[in-house]
């Protein structure tokens, strides 16, 4: 593997940030790149430089057959100025996982981490200071061989690119409107659910469409057979608060396994609560909502870290939460990853990794 090398192109002015960050709008003056070519052995020539549009042949197997994945993480700057970033080894685990699913070669764990690493130490001065705000990275690969051709590709490109963002939801923590539905499915068991490609945001655009015309802001995913059991919440995993435990679906193939999501379930177990990671029926929530044992419902995910679900909605049933206060456990929830994040708390578990 080569050296990374590092083209720090100098910046004209200072930077500065906008005043109201909108998710995913702006981007740093840098980002990675790597590429693969089989006849050449693997991967190569390893760089940071000037963040730009690349070149792409028309024909190129991503734009046909949708050979392409990436992940999403963030980098905060704590309260003592510190720079960390939450998880990353999980996420280049799941990319690497995603990469053996989609057959797209594996990318070197210790090259991702240490590329990620010193990209945000170069960008360090984008990480904004404000409350609820961070540095999103990027990581994605797709396949760059020209041909119109259904197989794997022989060549890749491997781009990391950071993004700073706002909160998620800008109006601060409130309850979003979630809508059930069983016209459309995501993902299928023994699919590509459980890979964070490209193909699986595609099956859920329509979905999505219908569900903001509606008024809500999420779609929540039933499984592909039955159509009855929970699976995700648009790009989140779900949990359900019922009287006497905290469920969240099982990973069946289908569903994405989130980082927030593991970090969830250690920290309800920390906290000794009963967590069952289970298969959980659409029917069983409405009739939980309507014998009073349904507590709260909640989305886990990297952008919004958790989403406190404020009304449900599936066919004739609508099952109405708090629509202005977010739930208790949601609540508490979302104050532990924050503090952990920013480094207002002891990170007990070990789960940021810091910029020298």
């Amino acid at each position: 593997m080569n050296e990374l090398n590092i083209e720090v192109a100098e910046r004209d002015t200072k930077v500065i940030l906008p005043e109201n960050l909108v998710f995913g709008k702006v981007y740093t003056d840098h980002m990675f790149e790597i590429d693969y070519d089989e006849e050449l052995g693997g991967w190569h020539n390893p760089t940071i430089k000037k963040f730009g549009p690349i070149q792409l042949n028309p024909a190129a197997i991503v734009l046909h057959y949708g050979q392409a994945i990436f992940e999403g993480l963030k980098a905060y700057k704590q309260v003592d100025g510190r720079i960390a970033l939450f998880r990353p080894e999980k996420n280049i685990e799941r990319l690497n996982r995603s990469a053996r699913r989609m057959c797209i070669p594996e990318i070197d764990p210790d090259l991702a981490l240490k590329a990620m690493l010193e990209l945000v130490k170069v960008e360090k001065d984008w990480i904004p200071t404000k409350p609820g705000h961070a540095l999103y990275i990027r990581p994605l690969v797709f396949a760059t061989e020209p041909l119109l051709g259904v197989r794997s590709s022989k060549n890749f490109k491997f781009i990391i690119m950071l993004s700073p963002v706002g909160p998620y939801y800008p109006e601060g923590f409130k309850p979003v409107p979630i809508y059930a539905t069983n016209k459309y499915v995501r993902a299928v068991r023994k699919g590509i659910g459980e890979a964070k490609t490209a193909g699986n945001y595609a099956a859920g655009l329509m979905g999505q469409q219908e569900a903001k015309a509606e008024g809500y802001s999420q779609v929540l995913w039933l499984d592909a057979i039955e159509q009855k059991y929970l699976e995700e919440v648009g790009a989140m995993n779900i949990f359900v608060q019922f009287k006497d435990e905290v469920a969240t679906p099982m990973l069946t193939g289908s569903i994405l396994p989130g980082v927030t999501r593991m970090s969830v379930i250690q920290i309800l177990k920390d906290w000794n609560y009963n967590l069952k990671e289970r298969m959980i029926s659409i029917h069983e929530v409405v009739d939980a909502y309507k014998n009073k044992t349904l507590i709260e419902i909640f989305g886990t995910g990297t952008a919004a870290v958790i989403s406190s679900v404020g009304k449900l909605k599936y066919n004739e049933h609508l099952l109405m939460f708090d629509e202005e206060k977010a739930g208790e456990l949601g609540t508490r929830l979302y104050q532990e990853l924050s503090d952990i994040h920013y480094g207002v708390i002891e990170d007990k578990h070990n789960w940021m990794t810091y910029i020298d």
